[in-house]
């Protein structure tokens, strides 16, 4: 199984089949608006600026279950994201990321690549990188910077 099989809905409401990237390198990261690491978003859109044209991808799923820190809807989420950071990458539905009612996608990521909770998400801006075959390569604790991804990115690129 690869990320690849999922399908996920898109923030606007749209069902995306994440086998619609095969071929490119993903960071998948659960973004939360009301976070002390949401100016992250700032730092993922010039990540995403940089590869974009190299078959790069970032892939946001906002995620209300740490600190109640996301509460709003699909289209305030989506504004604020806009608004504040000019977000243009791909925003999906609110999902959970853990617990019994964690979306499956994040159910295999956590399988993948357990980090220090074992498979559990630790906080907001928790990040994946998936290789163009949908395979997880690395997860990223909150704490780690999007600017200081590019070798990580750069390597699976080539």
């Amino acid at each position: 199984m690869s990320v690849h099989d999922f399908t996920v809905t898109t923030i606007e409401g749209e069902e995306k089949r994440l086998s619609d990237y095969k071929g490119k390198v993903i960071l998948i990261v659960n973004t939360a608006s009301q976070c002390g690491f949401t100016p992250q978003l700032e730092d993922l859109q010039k990540l995403y600026k940089q590869y974009q044209d190299n078959d790069f991808e970032i892939l946001g799923f906002p995620c209300n279950q740490f600190g109640n820190q996301d509460p709003g809807a699909s289209e305030e989420i989506s504004a604020f994201c806009q608004k504040n950071y000019g977000v243009t990458f791909q925003m999906f539905k609110k999902v959970d990321v853990k617990g019994k009612e964690a979306h499956p996608l994040y159910k295999h990521l956590t399988e993948e690549k357990k980090g220090i909770l074992g498979g559990q998400i630790k906080w907001n801006f928790t990040k994946f990188l998936i290789d163009q075959n949908g395979n997880v390569i690395e997860r990223f604790s909150p704490q780690k910077n999007p600017n200081t991804l590019n070798k990580d990115i750069e390597v699976l690129l080539r």
